[in-house]
């Protein structure tokens, strides 16, 4: 299958920068909700189309894709800077990785019962006593995205080697007259890939949930 690899930055011409406000909100919130919607119009080509692609938000109306299409062009956008993606991976390759993710696993919850989905940073913050958890926040993230991304990497081809949690947050976006609770991490480090035809298929597809609100998708560059 052929992927594609787009940047893409937001046209600042004048009728765009006039719905600023409203295609790149101020609020993260609000942002999430906005931006999932905006980057719909470049692979929205069917009304049926289910999506195949991620996407992470850059800052600055920037925006980076990874898609089984070319995005379409629209006056939104500048025109997309697109290049094919299919690195040439081997076995014990270090990669340098930047990834966005809401990190979750299932739960069970008793016999008979189907198991629930909870956020690995969620569910150790829930033992700390609610005035205490701002002072616990970042040591128990750390500790919880060292655990997924290890499970991870068992399953998805690589082996962790280094990893920084830069940041995480609750985002709660607006979702018709109710809100969607993820908890979100900003990770990055090094990763050593222990099978390429099992990682590249992984990147494709992204890690964690919330893949339409911009998480998933696993920036890498070579390391030595």
């Amino acid at each position: 299958m052929s992927l594609y690899f787009s940047r893409l930055t937001l046209n600042r011409y004048a009728p765009t920068r006039a719905l600023s406000g409203l295609l790149d909100p101020a609020n993260e919130d609000a942002r999430a909700d906005a931006n999932h919607r905006l980057i719909w119009t470049l692979f929205g080509d069917a009304r049926d189309r289910q999506r195949d692609f991620l996407w992470r938000a850059d800052g600055g109306g920037r925006f980076y894709t990874l898609s089984a299409r070319p995005p379409l062009a629209n006056d939104l956008f500048c025109p997309p800077e697109i290049k094919e993606f299919a690195p040439n991976l081997r076995p014990g390759d270090r990669l340098g990785f930047v990834l966005r993710a809401n990190a979750t696993r299932d739960q069970r919850t008793g016999q008979g019962r189907p198991s629930r989905r909870v956020d690995v940073v969620m569910e150790l913050l829930h033992d700390i006593a609610p005035e205490a958890r701002a002072e616990h926040r970042m040591r128990l993230a750390d500790t919880a995205a060292t655990a997924w991304m290890t499970r991870q990497g068992a399953t998805r081809g690589f082996a962790l080697r280094a990893m920084n949690v830069e940041d995480y947050h609750v985002a709660r976006i607006p979702r018709g007259r109710g809100r969607v609770v993820h908890g979100i991490l900003d990770l990055t480090g090094t990763l050593e890939v222990t099978d390429p035809g099992t990682f590249l298929p992984a990147l494709a597809t992204g890690f964690g949930r919330a893949k339409a609100w911009g998480c998933g998708l696993m920036l890498i560059r070579r390391v030595p």
